[in-house]
């Protein structure tokens, strides 16, 4: 998943997202322990997307909180 596409998905599908990709994290983790995983690089790419997604989540997140606080300093002035 690239950040472009991060960026264009709402606030629920992000939420949807991560759980779905942690799954895929559990899945990948004990499938390395039952059975033998042709492509390793699963694990990498899959941390990753998790990543970029929680880093978006995080950055729009304080995009509000700050947005809120401009709020309160102007009414206070």
């Amino acid at each position: 998943m690239k950040a472009i596409e991060v960026h264009k998905l709402s606030d629920e599908e992000i939420d949807v997202e991560v759980v779905r990709l942690r799954k895929r994290s559990f899945e990948l983790r004990t499938q390395a322990v039952t059975e033998k995983i042709e492509d390793t690089s699963q694990f990498a790419s899959t941390r990753a997307d998790i990543a970029r997604l929680l880093t978006e989540r995080n950055a729009r997140r304080i995009k509000v909180r700050d947005e809120i606080a401009g709020k309160r300093t102007e009414a206070l002035s």
